[in-house]
């Protein structure tokens, strides 16, 4: 299993026959895995395997078929491949057993929509309004916003403002920022006194696009119209920090500084997309506005937790400002410099993995390409990122390496004066 995710994280189009001979394995997790890394390679290769897969008995086997489609769509590898497909998503969005396999599909129609945007959208919409899995509906509103507003009408996406849940009115809110209309300003506005603080953001961004105004890249301060809850009771307050071993130069992980941890042995579609049960390493973001506490998993980011964990003992991370916190999307740090162009001198190789950059993850910044704007694979180094709702087209090259247990009240609070007074590493919970 560990060798089927390792020869697709190499990006090799010669690891794809060695993954295509495990696809009919007895062993589950060894199929999912070999799956999942043929989509990392994206060859193009084996495209109807992997619809094949889509059928498969084991949850863990067909989310990763429809997470390997979904990078082959992305990658532009399908060709003629294409429409059955779509078919085939969009059957897992409406019939799958595992809410989570629905849910990823429903993810997935958006990367679609140039095979066909029209039953792209139909099955999203469908998924919105009768599923009765709420993350199937949030990833299916999802889905509308990132790219299939255009063949939705904006009367489907006005009805879910009011949705009862939360996240589908944030992506409802953020549909509506794509219609580009003012008249539609009216319909936005009385969510700006949401009860979810997330929804209030989102609103007074969608509302400021439909005034045509460009949204937000830097909050230094909390508008006025975002109402924020208090910040509640630090629960972990009284765990106790490991001590802090001799501080040193930073210096990129080696091999041996990888915690031990258990190997993911997915099954069921909870099982590709959740850490392993069990303890895990903890951490302590503390801030100027208060305690973030954060669960690691180096069981699928061995190297990107022991670096994490290396540079907060070394220090590295004390006084680091906020540097960037985008209303509704991310707050980033981890830059000396204090302006998101530092950093240690070292990068950590990618560790793509199956799970998804849902609210409150937290993940390694990456370097850009100036000419195609897109992120460089094996760039990370010492900048990390908490997502504020869901942001799944990130899935695909970053590299998420734990989640926020407690504090999210305090994400809330920060503004780009904030700082991060110091990262410890607590003992496992």
């Amino acid at each position: 299993m560990r060798a089927a995710l390792a020869i697709g994280r190499t990006k090799q189009a010669a690891g794809a026959a060695l993954l295509a001979a495990h696809l009919a394995d007895s062993r589950t997790p060894l199929r999912a895995m070999s799956v999942y890394g043929l989509g990392l390679l994206a060859t193009g290769l084996d495209s109807a395997q992997l619809v094949k897969a889509l059928r498969d008995p084991a949850g863990a086997v067909r989310i990763a078929a429809v997470d390997a489609l979904d990078r082959y769509e992305a990658a532009g590898r399908l060709g003629p491949g294409e429409a059955a497909a779509l078919t085939a998503i969009s059957r897992e969005v409406a019939s799958d057993p595992d809410a989570a396999v629905r849910a990823r599909a429903a993810a997935a129609l958006v990367e679609f929509r140039a095979a066909g945007a029209a039953p792209a959208a139909q099955a999203a919409m469908k998924a919105v309004r009768s599923d009765a899995d709420e993350s199937v509906r949030w990833h299916a509103m999802w889905a509308i916003f990132r790219g299939l507003t255009p063949a939705v009408p904006v009367a489907f996406v006005q009805s879910m403002l009011h949705d009862p849940s939360e996240l589908v009115r944030v992506e409802a809110v953020r549909a509506m920022s794509r219609y580009k209309d003012a008249a539609l300003i009216a319909s936005v506005q009385p969510l700006l006194d949401d009860p979810s603080w997330r929804v209030q953001e989102q609103a007074s961004e969608t509302v400021r696009v439909l005034s045509g105004k460009p949204m937000s890249d830097h909050w230094t301060a909390i508008p006025a119209s975002v109402h924020l809850p208090a910040i509640g009771p630090d629960a972990f307050a009284n765990v106790q920090a490991l001590p802090r071993p001799a501080a040193s130069k930073p210096r990129a992980p080696a091999p041996s500084d990888a915690a031990p941890a258990p190997i993911p042995m997915p099954v069921s579609a909870s099982d590709m997309i959740s850490p392993v049960a069990g303890p895990h390493p903890w951490v302590r973001v503390v801030t100027t506005k208060g305690n973030v506490y954060v669960k690691l998993y180096p069981e699928w980011a061995p190297l990107t937790v022991a670096n994490f964990i290396n540079l907060a003992n070394g220090g590295y991370y004390d006084g680091n400002r906020w540097f960037r916190i985008v209303p509704d999307f991310v707050v980033q740090t981890g830059d000396p410099n204090d302006n998101g162009e530092g950093d240690a001198g070292f990068s950590v190789g990618a560790e793509e993995n199956p799970l998804e950059q849902t609210s409150y993850v937290i993940s390694m910044g990456m370097n850009y390409d100036d000419k195609t704007n897109l992120p460089l694979r094996d760039s990370a180094g010492t900048q990390y990122y908490v997502t504020l709702s869901p942001q799944l087209h990130l899935d695909r090259d970053f590299t998420v390496f734990g989640h926020v247990v407690s504090g999210a009240d305090v994400l809330a609070h920060l503004v780009e004066s904030d700082r991060v007074v110091r990262v410890e590493a607590l003992p496992p919970q």
